[in-house]
């Protein structure tokens, strides 16, 4: 625990290398520039704020290494993973060492531990705006397609019960290895073909997700009637797999780079600047962003990195973080989020279709039922 006298430590769980990296390096980036910013500002607790850093591969047993080294180093405050297989291999480590996890990915919800702060959207965030939109603007049959670890069938089951809500159906639900060969996704990609008129509700994740979308697009499938719409595939996939794969997709998420906000420019100005001009910003790489910033406010007003004190102080205020003001539930340790839609358009930049209007309480254990409150408050467009 960081003191007056020592630096506060923060140590980054974030793949530099390995099937996730694709996403995860900007997940890190993100988290530098908060520290950057942290320490332009005069750091905490009267010291410059220092970097634990890791490479943990994209592999869960190394993220679970890792974060025993970052917390046996010093660090006051781990921050990243992005597969909930990575998550999971990690909470045990933080449970018993009583230390705390910022978790800035979108996940499947159904999840509580003390001392972990869920950054990403909960289904109710995401997913059920994304079932909203995709039954009234498409033909409501869908086709499951994911990567084989936890994240995908826990979403593919939500998606599968709101879909089912809303008398759509489900023809068909497939899984391929996290590592795809070209063979398991040309098979995906006949098996959509032989199921007719489909939209495609994506879970696969990383370098296996841009392979993917290279290959639908490649195979000839008519995206203004059979987009793939996905909770994950955001900016930095996008300019990956290329704008002729990429045009026409769907993702639902808390934030896009094109959010209209002053917040949002002075992000994504700083974090271009300090990486990039052509550096792509996702609700990933947002959200890696604005945990570490609040975790600074939590310990200046704390005055403390111990954890107790900073679960405690998290929840008493607000964060105008880029994609609108945020906070922390005090029950769940989720954050309320701001549920939009984007769809690529023929610049490879996500329009923005469908948003809320204030942020969505966070509902980790998804209970559907009709708020009018709730629908009064979505927007269509920017108008």
């Amino acid at each position: 625990m960081a003191s007056i006298e020592e630096p506060v430590t923060v140590g980054l769980l974030y793949s530099q290398t390995g099937e996730t990296a694709v996403i995860e390096v900007a997940q890190r980036q993100g988290a530098l520039l908060a520290v950057s910013e942290l320490n332009a500002e005069g750091g905490l607790l009267g010291q410059p704020v220092t970097v634990l850093d890791s490479n943990p591969m994209s592999v869960p047993s190394r993220f679970r290494d890792s974060a025993e080294r970052l917390l046996s180093q010093g660090a006051d405050a781990l921050f990243g993973c992005y597969m909930s297989s990575t998550r999971k291999a990690v909470l045990p480590v933080i449970d018993r060492r009583r230390a705390l996890l910022f978790y800035p990915t979108v996940y499947e919800g159904f999840e509580y531990l003390e001392g972990c702060v869920y950054s990403g959207a909960a289904p109710n965030q995401n997913a059920r705006m994304l079932a909203d939109f995709l039954c009234e603007a498409y033909e409501p049959r869908f086709f499951f397609v994911g990567s084989n670890y936890v994240f995908p069938y826990e979403s593919n089951r939500i998606m599968r019960d709101l879909f089912a809500n809303r008398g759509a159906s489900v023809v068909d639900e497939i899984y391929i290895p996290l590592i795809p060969s070209k063979e398991d996704i040309a098979e995906a990609i006949e098996k959509i073909r032989k199921a007719g008129p489909v939209v495609v509700f994506s879970t696969v994740v990383g370098q296996g997700a841009v392979d993917f979308y290279r290959a639908y697009d490649a195979a000839g499938f008519d995206r203004s009637v059979q987009p793939i719409a996905s909770l994950t595939f955001g900016e930095p996939e996008c300019l990956a797999a290329g704008v002729d794969a990429c045009v026409g997709n769907i993702k639902a998420a808390p934030y896009f780079s094109v959010v209209r906000s002053p917040a949002n420019q002075r992000f994504v100005t700083a974090y271009r600047s300090k990486f990039g001009a052509e550096q792509p910003v996702s609700a990933e790489v947002e959200a890696a962003y604005f945990q570490v910033k609040m975790y600074g406010e939590a310990v200046k007003r704390a005055g403390t990195t111990d954890r107790a004190a900073i679960l405690k102080t998290l929840p008493t205020f607000t964060f105008e973080a880029p994609q609108g003001t945020v906070r922390i539930d005090p029950v769940t340790h989720h954050t309320y989020l701001w549920p939009r839609i984007g769809i690529v358009g023929a610049d490879g930049a996500f329009e923005i279709v469908r948003q809320t209007s204030e942020p969505e309480p966070p509902e980790p254990y998804l209970v559907e039922h009709d708020d009018p409150a709730s629908l009064a408050r979505v927007e269509e467009g920017w108008d």
